[in-house]
């Protein structure tokens, strides 16, 4: 990779463009978009080592509003576009921007084939349950009864858990936040850090067909009741009071949210291990809290630096052969 440079020579308004930023009044995208220019002068990379990669939603118009290498490509194809870039260029810091319409329906197979082969992109699916940009269909993530001008009588799918189909696929970082945390910054720092595929939903509010889905874990009241930023080797504990916490229920064997107190003590929580997929299965969707923070994360060779590998060792085995060798090389035939 290119040499970063130190962080203090950054600063965030270096990685904003000279665009309006033209998303409706009140959208967690702002909040989002501002998380990410200050991650990335923290992380340190110039802005002409970035290049952000989108697909088609209201999440897509994020490359015009950075000040780095951008490109909004087609619907649900930007983590094959980010691949070949990441390929051809491997000096570059790719981040492919995307929503729970764009990355989860059309771009399903896109994004699953991006996380299993592990390549070094970093993934930031914003998660607003619902389509924002064509008017408030519903999308793969949202919930059973929603009503909404495709589902007027109520969605009847089972919606996508994000976390689980990055788990699914084999992702080696997973990671969850929300639009407004003060933690989403480094949250992304950190998504950068992970050699090979990170990917870290973020819960978005759209104030124009969706607001307040997530009043329940952002309130600032009463959120921290219903919400967990977890971290590695820390016991899980949240609350107002941080009188409550997650252990291990000892009948079913899964993850659980109690209150401490009547017998239970810090002693019988657990303490988060990122490395657990088990642990990050469960995490990732439980009935009454929500999980924030890194929920898994496993090292493993990155799927472009195995490519670069390869290429090398041919090229020592079998030499730099022209294309007419290339094409010579193997079964071939002639036609009178």
């Amino acid at each position: 990779m290119n040499a970063t440079i130190p962080a203090s020579a950054l600063k965030k308004k270096d990685f904003a463009s000279d665009q309006d930023i033209r998303w409706c009044p009140g959208c967690g995208d702002y909040a989002i978009l501002s998380g990410v220019q200050k991650a990335m002068a923290d992380i340190g990379a110039a802005p002409h080592q970035v290049a952000v990669v989108s697909g088609i939603g209201c999440s897509s118009r994020f490359p015009y509003y950075m000040g780095t290498y951008g490109f909004h490509s087609i619907h649900g194809r930007a983590p094959a576009i980010a691949t070949g870039l990441k390929l051809a260029n491997p000096d570059l810091h790719v981040w492919v921007i995307t929503g729970d319409g764009d990355g989860l329906s059309i771009g399903g197979n896109h994004m699953l084939h991006a996380l299993r082969r592990n390549v070094d992109l970093n993934i930031i699916l914003f998660n607003n349950k619902i389509y924002g940009l064509t008017k408030g269909q519903y999308s793969p993530t949202t919930e059973v009864g929603h009503v909404t001008p495709s589902s007027p009588y109520g969605s009847v799918d089972l919606p996508v858990i994000p976390a689980r189909f990055a788990l699914g696929a084999g992702a080696g970082f997973v990671a969850r936040g929300y639009d407004v945390a003060k933690e989403l910054p480094e949250l992304f720092v950190e998504a950068h850090a992970h050699q090979g595929a990170s990917f870290v939903e973020v819960l978005q509010n759209c104030v124009v067909f969706n607001d307040g889905t997530f009043d329940e874990v952002n309130n600032k009241k009463t959120g921290s009741d219903h919400r967990i930023w977890v971290k590695n080797g820390e016991p899980m504990i949240f609350g107002q009071n941080s009188d409550k916490g997650i252990r291990v229920n000892p009948t079913s064997g899964h993850l659980e949210a109690v209150e401490l107190g009547n017998g239970i003590t810090e002693a019988d929580l657990c303490l988060h291990e990122e490395t657990n997929v088990e642990r990050a299965w469960d995490l990732s969707h439980m009935k009454t809290l929500t999980a924030f923070g890194v929920l898994y994360r496993v090292e493993a060779v990155a799927y472009d630096a195995a490519v670069r590998q390869q290429v090398a060792d041919i090229h020592k085995k079998k030499g730099n052969l022209s294309m007419e060798e290339l094409l010579r090389q193997g079964h071939t035939w002639q036609v009178d």
